[in-house]
């Protein structure tokens, strides 16, 4: 064989380990991505699980509030029948608000307030909020690494070519980012 030869074969052999590597990097990319949405979809599973118990707590001491009780349970509704990325991150929004208000209501009720089971209940919610903060943001790290492989050259034209599309982001609306403003 002569130097020519090697060298093309070289270059070919480089240029394949490339793409191999960049199919390998987005393929793992994806699977990051399911992960992390599976960790979002098992902290919204919990804190569903949890709102009936903190509902019929306070409905004990908060008997003429049926709206907030209702908002909450069409929002706890919403999020058990969400399919997409997209209904997820609405539904989570709206049962996020009606929580908002449920507890700004409970504020205006010291015996509430003062009650074991209420404060145990809050706690968890609040522990179950804070894991589905930290869930949002894993999938959307790997949501960020994924979507920059694809952006950058060359490796997006290979993945592009594999067929791999850009992951969404786990989005706030503008609702979740307002202030709950409780009149009575």
């Amino acid at each position: 064989m002569d130097v020519t030869t090697i060298v093309i074969l070289a270059i070919v052999v480089m240029i394949l380990t490339y793409v191999w590597s960049v199919y390998n990097n987005l393929a793992t990319g994806k699977v990051r991505i399911k992960e992390a949405l599976s960790g979002i979809d098992v902290q919204l599973k919990r804190r569903i699980e949890l709102i009936p118990n903190l509902i019929e707590t306070v409905k004990g001491y908060v008997k003429h509030e049926k709206s907030v009780f209702e908002n909450v349970t069409k929002a706890r509704s919403a999020m058990i029948s969400a399919g997409s990325l997209h209904d997820k991150a609405q539904s989570d929004n709206m049962l996020t608000g009606a929580l908002k208000s449920l507890f700004a209501i409970a504020e205006n009720y010291p015996t509430l307030k003062a009650s074991d089971n209420f404060k145990a209940l809050q706690e968890e919610l609040e522990d179950t909020e804070n894991k589905i903060a930290y869930a949002r943001q894993f999938y959307n790290t790997n949501a960020r690494d994924y979507n920059t492989v694809l952006a950058n050259f060359p490796s997006g034209f290979f993945g592009k070519m594999f067929g791999f599309t850009s992951s969404e982001f786990f989005e706030a609306t503008e609702n979740e980012k307002k202030s709950v403003n409780v009149q009575f």
